[in-house]
């Protein structure tokens, strides 16, 4: 793949997302499951509505998201925090120009350095472009499955944290399926398989679903945002 330089800035918010009604559209369909389904009654009486947890289409987020599989989030937002500061400010360039050495030092493993630096190039060859990826759903789940390190929950991250898709579900996702064990009394936490059978129940407000059941794990009311993880909650301010 030959990499052209890019003759214009790196794009680093959504300008098409309307947080304010994506906001408000999380609280509608919040106040929809509750009446539905007794768990989200139940939680939603106990935590309120969860945030809403919105990131903007740029490199910066799929490098994110690509840490932030199978390890904790404080590891990965560590990660992340090094690579920002080696580079003052996460570019497709600057990534790409990153030895293995350089990766390593800010905490990637040898894979996700290669799935990161892949999808910088994809960038820099004018491949892929993520803030029209964010603009249709459906396209960029299939786009994103064809990439190098970018699997089912990383797809369903982008149309959930990224798009805006309201029946994103991260399978695979472990948080998710503790908090469902909790909340629903379940014997164990149950296998991706049982977890996701469960969820479809949850169709078309999955994502709604996943937040509230995020929110729970995280502590509902007594939970405290992070100030380092990329997270918008709707207002402006950044958190997770």
């Amino acid at each position: 793949m030959r990499v052209r330089r890019r003759d214009h800035p790196p794009v680093r918010v959504n300008e098409s997302a309307d947080l304010p009604a994506a906001s408000r559209q999380l609280a509608a369909d919040v106040e929809r499951l509750s009446s539905s389904h007794e768990l989200f009654k139940r939680l939603l009486q106990r935590n309120g509505v969860p945030p809403l947890w919105w990131r903007p289409a740029s490199v910066e987020t799929l490098v994110r998201f690509i840490l932030e599989q199978q390890v904790s989030l404080a590891s990965a937002n560590a990660a992340f925090n090094r690579l920002e500061v080696r580079l003052n400010g996460v570019t497709a360039e600057g990534v790409f120009s990153s030895t293995d050495d350089e990766l390593k030092a800010d905490g990637f493993s040898r894979q996700k350095a290669g799935y990161v630096r892949g999808i910088a190039e994809e960038i820099l060859a004018g491949e892929l472009d993520i803030p029209a990826l964010a603009r249709d759903g459906d396209k960029a789940r299939e786009r994103l499955l064809g990439i190098n390190g970018i699997g089912p929950w990383t797809a369903a991250c982008f149309a959930l944290f990224v798009s805006g898709d309201r029946d994103a579900w991260p399978t695979g996702d472990r948080a998710l399926y503790v908090s469902m064990a909790r909340n629903l009394e379940l014997a164990d936490v149950p296998t991706r398989h049982d977890g996701d059978r469960i969820a479809s129940e949850w169709s078309p407000l999955r994502s709604a679903a996943a937040k509230m059941l995020w929110h729970d794990y995280l502590g509902g009311t007594a939970y405290v945002p992070r100030t380092d993880a990329g997270f918008s909650d709707g207002t402006g301010k950044v958190s997770t």
